[in-house]
């Protein structure tokens, strides 16, 4: 039974394109450019952050922020940012009784701006705010916390195998691959993601009939 629903943020409920576009025109460089290096390194198994060090030899992600936001050119979020899918299917679950949780690797502010959108959300938090990220086991650790809910009735949802299914599965938690954004459909049909993830969906608004068929209201997933 899914009592509670944990999602990612990044190319779960926010698209990132405003995220590497201003990266790209912080560094000067063409955004198809930055996308495509994003892209290679993390399908190479390296951190995203490792192409902008491609672009920059010696670039400090820390310290590049803060001078972004000195510059009032820092990172913003708002409605437009948002999956069309993300409101009708968070309040779908809250309608059902569902503690729906968004929990991902972002910053302080991110954390903020989301809060602002009022979100159909019990909780809204992030990597930063807790001091730990993905994929750590401590992050997750706080997932189970946050979600008031057994880790084998709680449903963590996320585009990326190596930072959302895996180690969700790892914690005892039940896992959704969600087939969106470029990790999302590089490794949809991969055999060792199909076999770890408990489900695989290609919109949030599947996630209302999980819950129904979970509490055997529907027909066998």
């Amino acid at each position: 039974m899914i009592r509670s629903v944990v999602l990612d943020i990044g190319e779960t409920l926010t698209r990132d394109d405003r995220y590497w576009g201003s990266w790209a025109d912080w560094l000067g460089v063409p955004r198809h450019t930055v996308s495509a290096l994003v892209g290679a390194v993390v399908v190479d198994g390296r951190d995203n952050s490792d192409a902008l060090r491609l672009l920059k030899p010696g670039f400090d992600p820390d310290a590049e922020y803060a001078a972004r936001e000195a510059a009032g050119r820092g990172e913003r979020l708002d409605e437009s940012d948002l999956y069309d899918d993300v409101r009708p299917a968070l309040g779908a679950l809250r309608d059902l009784g569902v503690r729906v949780v968004v929990a991902g690797n972002q910053s302080a502010k991110a954390g903020d701006m989301l809060r602002a959108l009022r979100l159909p959300a019990d909780l809204v938090v992030t990597s930063a705010e807790w001091g730990v990220s993905k994929p750590g086991p401590d992050f997750f650790h706080q997932v189970v916390g946050a979600a008031r809910a057994p880790a084998e009735q709680t449903l963590y949802v996320g585009d990326h195998p190596q930072n959302d299914v895996f180690p969700a599965a790892r914690a005892g938690l039940m896992t959704a691959h969600l087939r969106r954004g470029p990790w999302g459909h590089w490794w949809a049909d991969d055999e060792t993601v199909r076999q770890v993830a408990d489900h695989s969906i290609g919109s949030l608004l599947e996630l209302p009939g999980l819950v129904d068929r979970s509490r055997g209201s529907g027909a066998p997933a």
